[in-house]
């Protein structure tokens, strides 16, 4: 069965409630701390449906729970993207795609930053090819949407606090139906 909006804020819904790796939130809070991020920094929608939907291959892939843990890099920057491809353009799913990269190339050019980096997103970083070096770090930010991924990375640091008030699903659904694409509309 192909996935709607619909169906994906349900599978956030009934599947969102577990534990975001070996973080204190689950991935439902995950998503709607990031997004909640981007709102109040007053970025574009398509940027916000971003923040919402970069771990959305977490939920979809038949890895279990917490994969990393378990050594296992489940890509899921790339997981998503059949679904996300059909349903967003491109400056929703580039940021999304690029937002694993965006913290190989953070910790290659910011010297705090992997310091500033949780225990279990060292260990993710370590699974996903470690700090970029010097030359893949400024390729990667010449490509289409780097930047945007590079904020949607800071603002996934971010948004691991427990207990922390955001809006619900609903609340992001009028800016999803204006970045949503038609089905018949093409790819691109």
């Amino acid at each position: 069965m192909p996935y709607t909006l619909s169906s994906l804020l349900d599978l956030y819904r009934d599947r969102g409630q577990a534990q975001y790796g070996n973080e204190a939130v689950s991935q439902l809070e995950h998503a709607l701390q990031c997004a909640t991020l981007a709102a109040a920094a007053g970025q574009s929608a398509e940027l916000i449906a971003a923040c919402l939907f970069h771990d959305l291959g977490h939920l979809l892939h038949p890895l279990g729970d917490a994969p990393g843990l378990r050594t296992i890099d489940d890509r899921h920057e790339y997981r998503a993207m059949p679904v996300l491809e059909q349903m967003f353009p491109s400056t929703v799913t580039r940021p999304i795609q690029l937002h694993v990269a965006a913290k190989r190339y953070l910790c290659a050019v910011d010297a705090g930053y992997w310091d500033a980096l949780s225990a279990a997103s060292k260990r993710s970083l370590e699974l996903q090819g470690g700090v970029f070096s010097p030359t893949a770090a400024a390729a990667f930010i010449q490509q289409p949407d780097a930047k945007q991924a590079v904020q949607l990375r800071r603002w996934d640091d971010l948004a691991k606090v427990q207990g922390l008030e955001t809006p619900d699903l609903d609340h992001f659904l009028p800016m999803l139906q204006q970045v949503h694409r038609a089905p018949s509309e093409p790819l691109g």
